[in-house]
């Protein structure tokens, strides 16, 4: 006879599920999607938002099938995503995606604390999302008046294989605070993100910071002080754990990102990522590539978004004032 309560412990210790197998390459891309945002206000309570929402159905569907479709030309593993306006506009564009290209995306998402823009940060992921957070500071380091809080952000965790072969990828999207003159806020933003990744980093795990960092460094003028440099963890007499800017390996002629001729967007990388670990299974660096050619549409590129984008004509408009960024990595066995 069944011992009943033999039945009910079995029932109560959880399986675990095999992690996914790693694809032939890893892609991780960066794009900032500009408003992305539906054409139903109602769910929008800043007048800002309100603005910037599609001013109809039609330019919505116009919106939406641009993003797709540079999305499937990429096909990336794991996509980061700024400038989104909630898990709505998530849904609609993940069922274009399967519907269209067979691309069967799933949705890392939390809603953030950006209520003046309503902006949020998101990651669609093609296989290895074992979970996704966000971070807040304590209290000390809030009275310490050193970091600033990043409204828009989110930690996820991949993990690809088995036993040996395993392998595994913390990843950080973010969305900085935007303007030139908001440099120091940034930096205490960039210090903030430092202390939350600090072990991960010096442990020498696979970590990622990526997204839209609206610094006005570039890779090749970073400072050790500056936003971009304090991100990076140059700031410190510690070298061993600098994360590196995979624009080092950019074989492009421009590191432009924007159509304003910044390099908003960077992919930052903990060095086990962008150097091959001879005699282990281990993720390679292979390439890193600015797609603005899946943004740009007409005769020319759009000179200025800002309060006229829908007036552009839809024949002419560019999909986002960004440009993805993509990165792809080969899993060494």
């Amino acid at each position: 006879m069944r011992n009943p309560l033999l039945a009910s412990l079995l029932l109560a210790v959880p399986t675990i599920a095999a992690a996914d197998p790693p694809p032939e390459k890893l892609v991780i891309a960066t794009w900032n999607v500009e408003w992305f945002y539906d054409n139903y206000p109602g769910d929008n309570y800043s007048d800002l938002a309100k603005q910037q929402s599609a001013p109809s159905r039609a330019d919505w569907d116009w919106k939406l099938a641009g993003v797709a479709g540079a999305i499937e030309k990429i096909k990336p593993t794991i996509l980061c995503l700024q400038e989104i306006e909630n898990q709505r506009v998530l849904f609609y564009l993940t069922r274009k995606l399967k519907q269209d290209y067979g691309l069967d995306y799933s949705i890392a998402y939390i809603e953030g604390g950006d209520y003046f823009t309503e902006q949020d940060v998101a990651v669609l992921a093609l296989s290895g999302l074992t979970g996704y957070s966000v971070k807040r500071q304590t209290r000390e380091m809030f009275d310490s008046q050193e970091f600033y809080n990043v409204t828009k952000h989110l930690f996820c965790e991949f993990e690809w294989g088995s036993g040996a072969d395993a392998q595994r990828l913390m990843l950080l999207n973010v969305h900085l605070r935007a303007q030139p003159e908001q440099v120091e806020t940034r930096t205490k933003q960039a210090r903030l993100i430092r202390r939350w990744i600090d072990g991960a980093v010096k442990a020498g795990e696979n970590v990622v910071v990526i997204g839209d960092v609206n610094t006005n460094e570039t890779f090749e003028t970073t400072t050790k002080a500056g936003d971009l440099g304090t991100l990076r963890g140059l700031d410190t007499p510690a070298t061993d754990d600098d994360l590196d800017d995979l624009y080092a390996h950019y074989k492009g002629e421009s590191k432009e990102t924007h159509l304003v001729h910044k390099q908003f967007d960077h992919i930052l990388t903990t060095p086990a990522l962008s150097a091959d670990a001879p005699g282990k299974s281990d993720l390679v660096f292979q390439s890193i590539t600015i797609r603005k050619d899946l943004v740009v549409r007409g005769k020319q590129q759009d000179v200025d978004h800002q309060d006229q984008y829908w007036k552009i004509p839809a024949d002419e408009r560019d999909v986002s004032d960004h440009y993805p960024v993509v990165v792809e990595f080969e899993f060494k066995r």
